[in-house]
């Protein structure tokens, strides 16, 4: 079978060596024919015809397999749970946030060095994944670095400014910086 493909490569190869000089020493077309030398040169190098003596040429079998593919799970959606223990106005609920805004201007305004930020974006990533309205509801963890209980942010926790103002106090107390915090987080994965 490789005899068979290696015969065909290279009578398409000399094929392909051949075609310029084929077409440089082609008759010249007579003055009634509309062809040019080239065009005529050039349609009898395009058809090469491969004939193998006594042996069919037939196409690989390469057997069948089948690919699956697990989809991904739809993320479930967080639901803000109502605050019992204060730390909203109204009464109705705690006061998600609707604004915009980005996680680097989120952390500039918070107060955050830009040294630091590797480690927020680290840590506010697991712990919320940059969601400022995100409520563990087990334990009532609320916004981007999951503050527990919620009402200990000064503020409003589920403003993204408030609580990572509030997160960096509670960084550099217990860790004595967000490269602390970030060590902390990747030993135990939890702050």
């Amino acid at each position: 079978m490789v005899g068979v493909f290696s015969a065909v490569a290279v009578v398409g190869f000399a094929g392909a060596i051949m075609a310029p000089t084929g077409v440089a020493l082609a008759d010249r077309a007579t003055a009634d024919t509309t062809d040019s030398v080239y065009a005529v040169a050039l349609a009898d190098t395009q058809n090469l015809t491969v004939t193998v003596e006594g042996a069919a040429i037939t196409p690989i079998d390469r057997g069948e397999f089948e690919v699956y593919v697990k989809p991904k799970p739809k993320p479930k959606p967080v639901v803000a749970q109502t605050n019992k223990t204060g730390g909203s106005s109204g009464g109705g609920g705690p006061l998600l946030y609707s604004g915009g805004g980005a996680p680097a201007e989120w952390m500039a305004a918070a107060g955050i060095a830009a040294s630091d930020q590797g480690y927020v974006d680290y840590i506010v990533s697991r712990e919320s994944g940059w969601n400022p309205n995100a409520t563990n509801s087990s334990s009532g963890a609320c916004g981007l670095v999951q503050a527990l209980p919620c009402s200990k942010v000064p503020g409003n926790g589920y403003n993204p400014v408030d609580n990572l103002r509030w997160a960096t106090g509670y960084a550099v107390g217990r860790y004595g910086s967000w490269a602390g915090a970030y060590s902390f987080w990747t030993n135990n994965h939890w702050w």
